[in-house]
């Protein structure tokens, strides 16, 4: 076996070709394999797996799932009106889930049907030994699981179907409860956790292992015990709640599956915080910085790894994200809303208006702002070869400097390079003035290269917060404290020491800041149903050094707040609709509310 890096298509034929006497029509297609030769060969098998995994995806798309939360926005969008930079971003979902296939109805179902069909399939492969096939029967009863906890996240209850249907056949069938699919996903995770490895060797590194069963089942019991899903109420009037969340049920006891299911994973002693006794701020911020543009680390639970020299399904994440003055495409820019939450390193909450902040901004603060964003006047990476001469020390500039020009008796503007009124590839770049660092490998010219940092779909952090957030709707504060102390100890960052609803309220913000842009916050804000909340208009920073009265520009930038992105919540954005070609050929499928 090899270690997952890329998962290779193959197509399969499985449909009988109707009888005829022309040879020609009863050769093997060469680009296809035959469904006795898939399953009579080992590593066809192999390969069929691998393609399973595939169906995961991975969040490094050029639209990522940040845009589509209070994290991010993507440049590319449809702009409604250019000159004030606004871009139209209302209805939330329906670009979203265009982009991120890997949660919509009919990819997810696809790849289902995949596994589907293995489980079928694989009995009769009589030529694998039964380690090799328990291994094998464990990664898909992981990879099914994966895939159903990704459709329930966005419609709620789904059809369970386990088996692969074949056409013609009738598949007509109803949405199962949402507390059906929650038990259906956990069991999966149970019957995967039994039959895979603790670890995998390096040559399968990349392949699914018991702590990953274990810690998707201990996201899908943490999702479901939230508040978005105990008798939902907001959509009064909605004939079906069972298809989004439960009746009743006793929710303290979801608390404690989701409690237990996340120490289960801290109990096979496999995984670790990242460095987790830095000495300083900045040792805590490089920490950060290195683990997520490193291959590997002792957080990782389930990664996707990648190779620079193949296509991964577009995985770009610096030219997609990286500043246009670099010749990258600016994407994904980070909102003001996040920067804004992370901290000072003190433990205070960073405001505006306070004098000292607004003054510089970018001083003091908790130390995964360093790693996570590039500001006006971050240091970088070295310019490209056709603009060192403009920036020969490699710093971030988002700012504008007003000039005076004795010629003209008048003053001038020169924007930034990475600025969209930049000499740089204007038509890119960002609309907050803020980059995303996190995941930017500084030693890859993105321009021209691709990086090969992994994606990670968990790491050992968020078991940690999974946990603590259980701990705290049990009402068991020290226990909760104790591990959020931990993951702030690791960022160089005091205890918190608040209780009750201030408890709560910063460990919400520390999830906020410790997971931003690994694909939690588009759900933490809905199961926590602070969503009318955050998706208020999107914000930004504009930087200017200006002009001195003896017409000199000023050392130092003031900033001036600016709204980059509309932004609106409506109440049915907490669940994707059915799109209705699904709806037309399953007669049984009821809408989601709203639509």
């Amino acid at each position: 076996m090899k270690k997952i890096v890329a998962f290779l298509t193959v197509a399969f034929s499985f449909g009988n070709l109707t009888s005829c006497n022309q040879d020609f029509l009863d050769k093997q297609p060469q680009d296809q394999f035959s469904e006795t030769a898939v399953w009579s060969d080992p590593a066809l098998i192999q390969t069929f797996i691998n393609n399973t995994y595939r169906g995961l995806g991975h969040g490094f798309n050029n639209v990522m799932f940040s845009t589509y939360s209070d994290e991010s926005m993507a440049v590319w969008g449809p702009v409604v009106n250019v000159t004030k930079g606004l871009i139209n971003a209302s209805d939330i979902n329906d670009w979203a889930y265009d982009r991120a296939g890997y949660f919509v109805w009919d990819n997810v179902y696809k790849n289902i049907r995949a596994t589907n069909l293995f489980f079928s399939k694989i009995d009769g492969a009589t030529m694998l030994d039964a380690a090799t096939k328990n291994m094998y029967m464990g990664e898909e009863h992981f990879v099914r699981a994966y895939l159903y906890h990704n459709l329930v996240s966005v419609y709620g209850g789904v059809p369970l179907v386990t088996q692969a249907y074949g056409l013609g056949e009738e598949y007509s069938m109803p949405r199962n409860t949402y507390e059906e699919c929650i038990k259906f996903i956990a069991d999966e995770c149970d019957k995967a956790a039994a039959l895979l490895p603790v670890t995998q060797s390096a040559a399968n590194l990349g392949r699914a292992t018991k702590g990953a069963a274990l810690a998707l089942k201990a996201r899908t019991l943490l999702y479901a015990a939230s508040d978005l899903y105990a008798n939902p109420t907001w959509a009064a009037g909605y004939a079906n709640p069972e298809l989004i969340g439960y009746k009743g049920g006793d929710r303290a006891a979801r608390w404690r599956a989701a409690k237990a299911a996340a120490k289960a994973v801290m109990d096979l002693n496999v995984y670790s915080l990242n460095a987790p006794n830095p000495a300083t701020l900045a040792e805590a911020s490089k920490n950060r910085a290195d683990m997520f543009v490193s291959k590997q680390s002792p957080e990782d639970i389930h990664v996707r790894f990648f190779l620079a020299k193949l296509d991964n399904d577009g995985a770009w994440p610096g030219r997609s994200n990286g500043p246009n003055g670099y010749h990258n495409w600016g994407g994904n820019t980070p909102l003001g809303q996040l920067a804004d939450d992370y901290e000072m390193k003190d433990g205070t909450k960073f405001s505006w208006s306070n004098p000292a902040h607004s003054a510089d901004p970018y001083v003091g603060r908790d130390s995964r702002f360093y790693s996570d964003i590039l500001f006006e006047g971050a240091p970088w990476r070295q310019r490209p070869a056709d603009v060192i001469d403009k920036d020969p020390k490699g710093i971030i500039q988002t700012g504008y400097w007003e000039k005076w020009n004795p010629t003209t008796s008048k003053v001038e503007v020169v924007a930034g390079l990475d600025t969209r009124k930049g000499p740089i590839e204007d038509w890119n770049g960002t609309y907050s003035g803020y980059y995303l660092k996190k995941f930017m490998d500084p030693a890859v010219d993105a321009q021209f290269f691709r990086s090969e940092v992994p994606w990670r779909f968990i790491r050992y952090t968020e078991i940690l917060l999974n946990y603590a957030e259980a701990c705290l709707n049990l009402g068991e504060e020290a226990e909760a404290k104790k591990y959020l102390n931990m993951i702030r100890k690791r960022a160089a960052m005091p205890d918190i020491t608040e209780t009750g609803a201030a408890l709560m309220k910063r460990y919400q913000n520390e999830r906020r800041i410790e997971m931003a842009y690994e694909e939690q916050r588009f759900f933490d804000v809905r199961r926590w149903m602070i969503a009318p909340q955050v998706y208020s208009n999107a914000r930004g920073v504009e930087p200017t050094y200006k002009l001195n009265p003896d017409k000199t520009t000023a050392a130092k930038p003031t900033y001036k707040i600016i709204e980059v992105q509309e932004r609106k919540w409506v109440d049915r954005n907490y669940f994707l609709p059915i799109k209705l070609d699904e709806m037309n050929k399953n007669s049984k499928l009821i809408q989601n509310p709203g639509y």
